[in-house]
């Protein structure tokens, strides 16, 4: 592993060079400081720049609220999300069911996501075929789900995560769950749980076609051990983590190495780290 000062170090080594959003271009709320001026920077140096999210959302979504953010239009080649992973396989009709009770972070999230496909969004989980996990409201825990996930087990319904992240960097240094932690939960309890996103192969597949690049070519950028540098390397990626991100308090507290080397055993030992996309 690599202590860098800034990506530019290493990024013209790659066909492309691949982002997380939240903790490495955003808090959620704004760009992290320098972000867009080192994207731009990369771009006129001819580097092929993509997004790799575990956004329930799908990617055209995913794209403008980059853009309303300050990031230019048309500064990614590629934006790729988990939801969009799952809207397309409904679509193909890899996924039988075809009638889903939603979780999700906002009001009208399962209705825009679900446009263009032939399905039915319950209102209750047991008129459902199977749950729809994609979002949560800032401040939901496991137990303001659980009476969901009690009907669902009840029934044999499979659910489907299109964000297996487990919690999610904010403003100010918060951190909040995610829908990962709800659907491990789930799996512990006995039910059966499709993920859609990083760490599984399929999103980073995914990168790679719309890119028309080899997994060598590629750089991950971002800032999960378990989900981002894991997934990325298990699909042949080189890995790029940044510290400021959801492991921020980690890195706090040490030498970046010595953290480095507690944290990876329990997941992924990146090529390079960052403090911050620089």
């Amino acid at each position: 592993m690599r202590l860098i000062a800034t990506i530019t170090e290493i990024a013209d080594q790659f066909g492309a060079v691949v982002l997380d959003q939240w903790g490495v271009l955003h808090d959620g709320s704004a760009p992290y400081p320098g972000a867009v001026e080192t994207l731009e920077d990369l771009r006129s140096r001819g580097c092929h720049l993509a997004v790799l999210s575990n956004s329930g959302k799908r990617a055209d979504f995913n794209a403008a609220r980059i853009a309303g953010m300050g990031f230019p239009t048309g500064l990614f080649d590629c934006v790729m999300t988990s939801g969009e992973a799952l809207w397309l396989d409904v679509e193909a009709g890899r996924v039988a069911e075809r009638r889903f009770f939603p979780i999700v972070r906002a009001e009208g999230d399962a209705e825009a996501w679900a446009d263009g496909l032939s399905l039915t969004l319950a209102q209750d989980p047991g008129d459902a075929e199977a749950i729809l996990l994609m979002g949560l409201a800032d401040g939901t825990e496991v137990e303001d789900v659980q009476p969901v996930l009690d009907i669902a087990l009840e029934r044999g319904l499979p659910l489907y995560c299109s964000n297996p992240d487990r919690s999610s960097p904010r403003s100010n240094g918060r951190t909040v769950t995610s829908p990962g932690t709800i659907a491990y939960r789930y799996e512990e309890q006995g039910g059966q749980v499709h993920f859609y996103g990083k760490p599984y192969r399929a999103i980073f597949q995914a990168v790679e076609r719309q890119l028309d690049l080899p997994p060598a070519a590629m750089l991950m950028v971002g800032d999960s051990l378990e989900h981002d540098i894991a997934g990325a390397q298990k699909a042949g990626w080189s890995t790029l983590l940044i510290r400021g991100g959801l492991l921020r308090e980690a890195f706090e507290a040490a030498d970046p190495a010595t953290v480095l080397a507690d944290l990876a055993g329990a997941a992924a030992m990146p090529d390079y780290s960052l403090q911050s996309l620089r």
